[in-house]
């Protein structure tokens, strides 16, 4: 299996003195997915958690939604990599439970879907018609915890202290899943934003624990769409970002009833949607 971390050869200036030393470097490399045998999306991702990612990646298409659902999941012996060589342990095969495909989703179909989206895109209104229709339940997403603000401001110096690759590469995404008292249940760091998220949500199918209706996500960078859509098909019902949310993410938190917060810095932060779930002060002056 490939490795989290490298080292390579740098040089390095630093105030005009020239060295050369060791640098530690995050991993890359490909993650083929198959489903039933049938390739369904490649990947770049860091190595680990694999079954993990690719469980929580079927959880966002709308394939898995519970632990029954899903049959095993293997490394592809004797499998080809994109460089045409033997089994890297970058080709996984997830085998479905007999009947777990929804009988409006082909894999010929998701195939198309997931190749089209990674590749150019869709449009914002047929994107959030693609979760409202592939959801697994019921939206707009209801309850979930209280927040205060003094909590959430306390997320990412927890989530970072947590993050043990990042102490040794500065080169990883982490996400993150905290319960409404604060606690750190989960965390993952990965190359991507969106693999950091597929493996927590994966985990969490794995140990049954979906929808994480009482649970807070937190992501280390920005909140695009993609990750709103993810939370939202985990059942997450809020969302938190250190850095700012896309125009399409925060539709799609209006629209699937999902608590949007961005630009969480320390006691400062936007709710952009979903606001009753934050314990507001009154507003200055009033």
């Amino acid at each position: 299996m490939g490795r989290i971390t490298e080292r390579r050869r740098v040089v390095r200036i630093r105030d005009g003195l020239v060295t050369e030393r060791a640098d530690t470097l995050v991993g890359e490399e490909p993650l083929e997915i198959r489903v039933n045998g049938r390739p369904i999306a490649v990947t770049m991702r860091t190595p680990g958690d694999d079954f993990a990612l690719a469980a929580g990646f079927l959880v966002s298409e709308g394939v898995l939604a519970r632990a029954d659902e899903l049959g095993r999941i293997a490394y592809c012996a004797g499998a080809t990599d994109a460089d045409g060589g033997g089994n890297s342990y970058n080709v996984v095969d997830v085998r479905l439970a007999s009947g777990t495909l929804p009988p409006d989703l082909s894999l010929a179909r998701l195939e198309r879907n997931v190749y089209t989206t990674s590749s150019c895109g869709l449009c914002g209104k047929a994107s959030l018609d693609a979760v409202r229709t592939t959801a697994r339940w019921p939206l707009p997403l209801t309850g979930g915890p209280l927040l205060s603000p003094v909590l959430l401001a306390a997320l990412p110096d927890r989530l970072r202290a947590a993050q043990r690759v990042f102490e040794r590469t500065g080169g990883l995404h982490a996400a993150a899943l905290f319960d409404g008292e604060g606690h750190l249940l989960d965390i993952r760091e990965d190359v991507g934003r969106h693999n950091a998220v597929d493996k927590v949500v994966g985990r969490a199918l794995e140990r049954g624990a979906l929808p994480l209706e009482d649970a807070v996500l937190l992501v280390s960078g920005r909140a695009s769409f993609e990750l709103a859509q993810k939370a939202v098909m985990a059942g997450i019902p809020v969302l938190a970002a250190v850095s700012a949310p896309s125009s399409l993410a925060v539709d799609l938190a209006v629209e699937s009833g999902l608590t949007l917060v961005g630009f969480l810095r320390g006691a400062s932060m936007n709710v952009y949607a979903g606001a009753e779930r934050i314990a507001l002060p009154a507003p200055a002056g009033a």
